[in-house]
């Protein structure tokens, strides 16, 4: 038993080491096979990068009982956000909004009703060109995002999650959407938890998308993941309010109901923190104005030491990234002391070596 234990830390570690530079992106297996406990395991940032020194010389100050800053593992909170943060949100655009398209346009089990097929027809060109899309576009998207599943249990709605992510990014070669994960940035998730860490997922994205996203590869609990909730109902529930209907599990089930999501971003993030964690975090993570109010708690009359890091997507030759958001963004991070990691500049590499933007 002890020879096979070593055979497959030998070999999880082959894979981990051979994940920089393979063909590809790097596999779902190759993500899970990330393993930093100390200074010396990161493989995915350049040497030079700022944010790496930053983040190891805090935790190795705050994990050391003898230092004033030590803080209690209990307290050792922090917070990610996902999309754009460590995985990609930029071909063209989230995961579960790309995932409505695939839903009403191309499911052949699936008629969606029309004002979602004509919306998609619409919006689709718009999105893929990156261009803004109206308010009433905006308000009918946002409704289709749950809409178009209502009457799906939990567990069909993840086998869709799955089945989705297998798809290709667009724009992105070598690259499928669940495999889509910023390499550096889930070596930092790995790092801290192996120094004990409570790491947490605070996000716009729904919970159920996000668990089968991370599913096995990120080592976050399902009860840290902090997200947009879906609506739930029953097939008998009728017109019952919630909290008086008898659940009869022999002749109904748990379905989506389609109810409009209230997303999980800006302000509502802290609210995420108060009623899920109770605690503030001491680290904080994001990368766009829908993070701004996780990263400014933490910041906020922290008892411990703390900080916020803000992703700058400004590579423009391993990732869609955009120049002037990017400069716009890190103006105005750091007016508000908010630390910034370049992924031009500071990742050795994003998703693999042969992910590439397509010409």
């Amino acid at each position: 038993m002890f020879k096979k234990k070593i055979v497959a830390a030998i070999a999880a570690g082959l894979i981990a080491l051979g994940s920089f530079g393979v063909t590809n992106a790097a596999s779902r297996a190759e993500i899970a096979a990330i393993n930093v406990q100390t200074a010396a395991d990161f493989q995915f940032w350049n040497e030079n990068s700022p944010t790496k020194k930053k983040i190891i010389e805090f935790v190795e100050d705050v994990t050391n009982p003898a230092s004033a800053n030590y803080i209690p593992p209990e307290d050792r909170i922090a917070t990610f956000d996902m999309d754009g943060t460590f995985y990609c949100e930029t071909a063209p655009l989230y995961f579960q909004e790309m995932m409505f398209f695939q839903r009403v346009l191309e499911d052949e089990n699936y008629t969606a009703p029309k004002k979602f097929v004509n919306l998609a027809k619409k919006i689709k060109p718009k999105v893929y060109a990156k261009e803004k899309l109206t308010p009433a576009e905006s308000k009918l998207y946002l409704e289709g995002l749950t809409a178009v599943y209502a009457g799906m249990t939990p567990e069909e709605y993840r086998a869709y999650v799955r089945k989705f992510m297998n798809t290709n990014e667009f724009g992105l070669t070598n690259l499928t959407r669940g495999e889509a994960f910023y390499l550096p940035m889930v070596e930092i998730i790995s790092y801290l938890t192996n120094n004990g860490f409570q790491v947490y997922i605070n996000s716009a994205c729904g919970v159920d998308t996000m668990r089968e996203l991370v599913k096995d590869i990120i080592p976050v609990q399902f009860d840290r993941i902090l997200g947009t909730d879906f609506g739930y109902t029953s097939t008998k529930m009728g017109k019952d309010a919630p909290g008086e209907h008898f659940y009869d599990r022999k002749i109904e089930k748990i379905v989506i109901s389609g109810a409009t999501l209230t997303d999980n971003a800006k302000t509502r993030k802290i609210f995420s923190i108060l009623n899920q964690i109770g605690k503030s975090p001491v680290l904080a993570f994001g990368n766009s104005m829908g993070d701004s109010g996780m990263l400014e708690f933490t910041l906020q009359n922290n008892k411990y030491r703390s900080a916020a890091f803000y992703v700058l997507c400004d590579d423009t030759v391993r990732e869609l990234g955009n120049l002037n958001r990017a400069a716009s963004d890190k103006k105005f991070a750091q007016s508000r002391g908010w630390n910034t990691i370049s992924m031009r500049d500071e990742f050795k590499t994003i998703y693999g070596d042969n992910v590439k933007l397509q010409k």
